[in-house]
């Protein structure tokens, strides 16, 4: 049995993040009415939004894809053109459109690991804490599902379990740093649009998330039935994070927009025909970019 040790600050977090929203103030005194002189002096100063929609650094976490695996070269990371803290001018990252290039290399950072599943989030979380950002995203969740088989993908309990750990993480030292998650995307959809290349189904092969891709012109009814647990699974993590970034104020969720998106050829590596292209990534920058600017939440 896994020990969560987080849980009850998880908890506790999430509690003091809420009642910083409700009061407006960020815990730097000044609250009380005698701060502000009699009653007749008081201003009518509006309290912070919880959501600054132009933060000012950017720390991302997760897998593959924010590490922009195989959108430059074959089966290599190639972070200059990741959707969340690239520098790739074609790309445009969420970092290059809220903080500028110039800002962009000098206050984001990335600490995604390709292979990296929702156990490794808390310790990505850690590192990402230590710059104090101001914004936090998190892509993560395919691999969980990208398993040797279907018994092997990593159950919704521990899904949900160390996804609250990582944002407990998080809110134990920075509990006004706001957070984007990205849905984990359709990979269904990837398959059905990569199966047509016959350098990928090569590439597939070498063991590219073969819980999905595994026997990948099968339309028998074992893999129909296998792809489509895998699917579910994938549905299943994505009510989670939705329903876990829900009890932060400070978080927001896409709503589904990038398991909605509907990758092409064009928006797939030429390398694997999975993993996002640099056009992908370039989707992906502006769908979190609406969410993160947005007046209001994803709905």
């Amino acid at each position: 049995m896994r020990i969560r040790s987080h849980r009850p600050r998880a908890v506790l977090a999430v509690v003091a993040a809420a009642l910083l929203g409700v009061a407006g103030c960020d815990g730097s005194g000044g609250g009380s009415p005698s701060s502000h002189g009699s009653a007749g002096s008081r201003t009518s100063a509006k309290p912070a939004p919880l959501w600054n929609r132009s933060p000012r650094s950017v720390a991302a976490v997760g897998d593959s894809i924010t590490r922009g695996f195989d959108a430059c070269t074959v089966l290599s990371d190639c972070p200059e053109v990741s959707w969340a803290t690239g520098t790739d001018t074609g790309v445009r990252s969420l970092a290059v459109r809220l903080l500028g290039r110039e800002g962009a290399a000098e206050r984001s950072w990335n600490y995604a690991v390709t292979g990296a599943r929702m156990a490794d989030l808390p310790g990505q979380m850690a590192r990402a804490v230590a710059r104090e950002p101001e914004l936090v995203t998190v892509m993560v969740g395919a691999n969980d599902a990208c398993r040797s088989s279907v018994s092997a993908m990593t159950s919704v309990a521990d899904f949900r379990a160390d996804f609250q750990d990582a944002m407990a993480t998080l809110r134990e030292e920075l509990p006004r740093t706001q957070v984007y998650v990205s849905s984990v995307p359709d990979l269904k959809r990837l398959w059905s649009e990569g199966r047509g290349n016959a350098l990928g189904r090569q590439i597939w092969k070498l063991g590219i998330c073969p819980s999905m891709l595994a026997d990948a012109d099968s339309l028998g009814t074992r893999a129909t039935l296998r792809r489509g647990k895998v699917q579910d699974r994938v549905e299943q993590y994505n009510a989670v994070l939705g329903d876990v970034c829900a009890k932060d104020p400070r978080c927001r969720f896409d709503g589904g927009a990038v398991f909605g998106f509907r990758f092409g050829t064009d928006q797939l590596s030429h390398w694997d025909w999975f993993h996002p292209s640099k056009d992908g990534q370039a989707r992906l920058a502006e769908l979190a970019y609406r969410v993160v600017t947005a007046r209001r939440p994803a709905g």
